[in-house]
């Protein structure tokens, strides 16, 4: 049967019709939503309001806040003898968080944070996969619209932003003491080298949040997870001097007739193995950050001590910066390294109903 002109020229003019031109709607209502490409960002505010609300924020607060206030205490007194001696000079104000006392068994405020505030970390990371687990809401988790990795990104962020936000209250309140104390006021420069202290403490507790929460994907208790963090950071705190001492001994050994350069081959070692430690590498950027008469922590021979005296007392920021520079890289490195095997080993987990 022939077909009409008219049907030809019609079909001549039609458009043609691909799949993708007529969809349909049917299928396109029972299409799953994509996930958000920033959904750690929901995770985390969710987190972070927990975290707020959470108990175990008021104990450390507690905690390190009295801490803080003893260390202050301790240290006006020496502070107050040299302010009328170093009246004018940069650097007073920081002097109240990084020196001690004499005669004091309290130690300074960055000694403190160096000391304590590994358990921020802990505390907010321990039970961070596991506890999901524990309470059988990960796998409701990980079904919601969202990619699996927004889960355990969302929850590094948010336990990084309340102890940002712990840190930065506990700083406030020890500068609000200092000033209303000792009478004071930071300068520009202080306050640049307190927040050059904030990141590189700030990225120190990030590696203990890192590494609590890559013990809770790795072990299935938030009672052990816990336990083992705890573990590692009484051995890097307490032992570590004592271990790093007996190396060095076996590796370097000091006889009774030790030489000059025996000695000082046994003490750089020790100096070198002590810094695998993040507790040693924050200590000594702290020391650089927060004392602008510190030039060098390792070892300098008596030789360069006399050639050191025709350098000037002060350093200024920048060179600050560049002295504690590798100390934070490092830290930020041992962050990145027990971030990436925690986010590599909560990928690969199968997570079932």
């Amino acid at each position: 049967m022939a077909t009409p002109p008219d049907a030809l020229v019609l079909a001549g003019d039609a458009p043609s019709l691909e799949p993708s031109d007529t969809p349909d709607r049917g299928t396109a209502r029972l299409a799953p939503p994509r996930p958000p490409r920033l959904g750690w960002r929901v995770v985390a505010a969710k987190e972070f309001g927990d975290g707020i609300l959470s108990i175990r924020l008021f104990i450390l607060i507690a905690l390190l806040g009295l801490a803080a206030v003893g260390a202050i205490y301790s240290t006006a007194s020496f502070v107050g003898q040299n302010a009328e001696l170093a009246s004018g000079t940069s650097g007073l104000f920081v002097l109240l968080f990084s020196h001690q006392a004499s005669g004091s068994q309290v130690p300074s405020f960055a000694a403190l944070v160096g000391l304590l505030g590994p358990l921020l970390g802990i505390a907010f990371g321990f039970d961070a996969i596991n506890g999901e687990r524990s309470e059988r809401t990960l796998p409701r988790l990980v079904s919601q619209p969202i990619h699996r990795d927004a889960v355990i990104i969302g929850k590094f962020a948010a336990g990084l932003e309340v102890i940002g936000l712990v840190l930065l209250a506990i700083t406030l309140i020890v500068s609000g003491i200092a000033f209303l104390v000792l009478g004071i006021s930071p300068s520009p420069d202080d306050l640049a080298r307190l927040g050059a202290w904030f990141v590189v403490t700030l990225a120190y507790l990030g590696f203990w949040l890192a590494f609590a929460m890559l013990c809770s994907v790795v072990v299935r208790r938030s009672a052990t997870s816990a336990l083992a963090a705890i573990a590692l950071w009484i051995v890097l705190t307490i032992f570590a001097a004592l271990l790093v001492g007996i190396v060095a001994s076996f590796v370097a050994p000091v006889p009774a007739d030790a030489t000059l350069d025996q000695q000082i081959a046994n003490a750089q070692l020790q100096l070198d193995l002590a810094r695998v430690s993040p507790g040693t590498l924050y200590s000594e950027a702290a020391d650089y950050l927060l004392d602008p008469t510190v030039q060098t922590v390792g070892i300098v021979p008596i030789e360069q001590q006399t050639d050191q005296r025709a350098i000037p007392s002060i350093l200024p920021l920048d060179q600050s910066l560049l002295l504690a520079w590798p100390q934070a890289v490092a830290l930020l490195s041992l962050t990145v390294v027990c971030f990436g095997a925690g986010y590599v080993a909560f990928m690969r987990q199968e997570v079932r109903a």
